[in-house]
This record gives structure tokens, C-alpha cells and sequence, in this order.
């Protein structure tokens, strides 16, 4: 008797009216959550619960996300669209979700986005863009984006970050750009991420940083450069770094080993806020002879050659200018014993010139 009710009302909870539920999904009434995943939707289901906060769409194949794909759902607080193949996203796919706090498009096809795509989301926190397939984004991208504070854009093919794309994402606090193909790190990008807390660059082609690239970072804890196609550093760049305490990840980059880079990274273990997390496993890549070898292991020998050149010069000019000073003491002296002997030869002269006066 007590199960056939317990099963009555599980169903009444799981579905409270089949009108009210899309065919194949799970509604659950009493926390308001739909479960479309992997149903084989080809494009976004009819039917949804007006007051549905989370809607998980993950997993079927919808390669077109059509305008006003969503009206009606004005309440969702979650939308989960990962790994559906969607290639395209037309104007005003978006509308009506001015609710929505985190939107999950990864794992899709996706070349570009709208440029509405932003509007109306003035209550968004978390964006998820990874592993599409982006390679330019406009300048009005993620305009009114003011309450994002998670931000990921790993595994695209982005090779520009547009001046001005991230000015509107002021509450920032996470930044995943690992695995793109941007090939420079530009003063004025961040100017208005001050508390951006986590910054990953690894894995693009960033051959230069601008010394102020990371000047605005107030609150940065982490920020990760490996894998990239760095082969020197400027000091400078992370010494505007003015944070209580940053960690940096910097192996996996073609360091060429010279007293100079030796230098640099010595200046950096040496300020208390800056942690190089993977000192130990960043290797040389030139010069050949140093290739593979540890910098940690090999700091202390990089300027010995330059020390050695620097004493060599000095001891060339120290012997340079001992032996002019004693080529001049020569010169000198003869000149001084040739006066003297003209001096003795013209006195008996005198002499005799005065006994025959007398």
C-alpha cells in the first residue's frame, strides 16, 4: 500500500503536467529544474516550465540556435547548452533571459558570436565559451557584461583581444585564455579588471608582454604564462605587479639561458609578493649547449662567462695602462739623462772660455 503511493508521488513531483514538460525531459516542480540532456533535441524543445530557474539542454545536437529560441522562460537562472554542436547563434537567440546568471555554450562549433549577444544580461556571472571554435570577437562582444565574474575562452583559436572588449567586465575575477593563439600581451587590455584574481595565458604564442600589461592588477593571485614562445623577460613587467602576494607559472617556454635572464629571475625570487610556483621545472632551449638543461641548476653559471669576458677586459686595460705609465717612466728618465750629459759636456767648455778671459 505504501509504495504504489510512494511511486504516485514521485511521478507527481518528477512531472507535475505533462503539458508543462517537454516530451523526454524531467521536470522537477518542486526546485524548478528541467533535464532535456541528451534527448537528441534538434533544436530547443516546446513547453518548458514558465518558472523553470535551470534549464540543462547539454548534450543533443542542435547546430542552430534560432532567434527567440527561449521566450517564455523568463525566470531561468541556469542554462546549460554545452556540447550540442551548435555552429551558429542567431540575433535575439538570447532575449528574454535578462534573469539568467550562468550561461554554459562549451563544447560547441561556434565561429563567432552575435553581436547582440550580450544584451540583457545584466545579471550574468558566468560565461562559459570554451572549446569552440572563436577567432575573432567584436569589440561589442560582451558589452553590459558588468556582473561577470567568471570568463572562459580557453581551447578557441583567438589570436587578438580587440582594445576595449573587456572594458564592460569590471567584476572579473576569472580569466581563462589558456589554449587560443594570441601572440602578445597588450598595455590598456586589463584596465579595468583591478580584481581580477586569476589570470591563465598558458598555451597561446605570446612572444611579448608590454612592461604595463599587468599594471591595473590589483587582487591578481595567479597568473599562468607556460607554454608560450617567451624566450626573455622584462622585470619591469612584473614589478608594477603591486599585489599582496602573485604567483606566477612561466616553464615550458624557449628561455634562452644567459646572465641575463639570470638576472631577471633573480630580481623576481627576490620580491616577497612575487612566487615563481615552477622555478624548478623551467629549462634552457638555448643556447644548444644549454638545451634541456634546469635554470634553477644553472643560474649561477650563466653570467660566469660574462664575469670572466668583464675580467679578462679589465685585467687587458689594467696592463694596457701599467705599461704606458712605465713606457712614459722611460721615457722620462732618458730625457732626464740626456739633458744631464749635455749639461756635463758644456761645463769644461764654460771653463775654458774663462781661464782664457783671464
Amino acid at each position: 500500500m505504501l509504495r504504489p503511493l510512494i511511486l504516485v508521488l514521485a511521478q507527481l513531483t518528477l512531472v507535475g503536467s505533462s503539458k508543462l514538460c517537454p516530451s523526454q525531459c524531467f521536470c522537477y516542480d518542486s526546485a524548478e529544474l528541467v533535464d532535456c540532456r541528451g534527448r537528441g533535441f534538434t533544436h530547443v524543445p516546446h513547453g518548458i516550465p514558465h518558472g523553470s530557474w535551470l534549464l540543462d539542454l547539454s548534450g543533443n545536437d542542435i547546430p542552430e540556435l534560432r532567434s527567440h529560441s527561449f521566450t517564455g522562460v523568463w525566470a531561468l537562472k541556469v542554462l546549460l547548452l554545452s556540447s550540442c554542436g551548435i555552429k551558429v547563434m542567431r540575433s535575439n537567440a538570447l532575449t528574454s533571459l535578462s534573469f539568467l546568471e550562468k550561461l554554459d555554450l562549451s563544447h560547441n562549433e561556434l565561429q563567432y558570436l552575435p553581436a547582440d549577444f550580450s544584451e540583457g544580461f545584466g545579471s550574468l556571472r558566468d560565461l562559459r565559451l570554451a572549446n569552440n571554435s572563436l577567432e575573432h570577437l567584436d569589440v561589442s562582444a560582451f558589452q553590459g557584461l558588468e556582473s561577470v565574474q567568471r570568463l572562459d575562452l580557453s581551447n578557441n583559436h583567438i589570436q587578438v583581444l580587440q582594445p576595449g572588449l573587456l572594458r564592460s567586465l569590471s567584476s572579473l575575477r576569472y580569466l581563462n585564455l589558456r589554449w587560443n593563439q594570441l601572440g602578445e600581451v597588450r598595455a590598456g587590455m586589463l584596465t579595468m579588471q583591478q580584481g581580477l584574481a586569476v589570470l591563465l595565458l598558458d598555451h597561446n604564442n605570446v612572444t611579448h608582454i608590454d612592461p604595463e600589461a599587468f599594471a591595473p592588477l590589483r587582487g591578481l593571485t595567479l597568473l599562468s604564462l607556460q607554454g608560450n614562445q617567451l624566450w626573455s623577460l622584462n622585470f619591469k613587467t612584473f614589478l608594477s605587479l603591486q599585489t599582496p602576494g602573485t604567483h606566477l607559472q612561466l616553464s615550458a617556454n624557449p628561455w634562452v639561458c644567459d646572465c641575463e635572464l639570470h638576472r631577471v629571475f633573480a630580481k623576481i625570487l627576490h620580491v616577497r609578493r612575487l612566487h615563481v610556483d615552477d622555478y624548478w621545472n623551467i629549462t634552457c632551449w638555448a643556447p644548444p649547449q644549454l638545451a634541456g638543461a634546469s635554470l634553477a641548476y644553472m643560474d649561477s653559471q650563466l653570467c660566469m662567462a660574462e664575469t670572466a669576458t668583464v675580467l679578462v677586459i679589465s685585467g687587458t686595460v689594467i696592463v694596457t695602462v701599467v705599461a704606458a705609465i712605465a713606457m712614459a717612466e722611460r721615457k722620462r728618465k732618458r730625457r732626464k739623462s740626456q739633458n744631464q750629459g749635455k749639461e756635463a759636456k758644456t761645463w769644461p767648455e764654460q771653463e775654458s772660455l774663462d781661464g782664457q778671459d783671464r
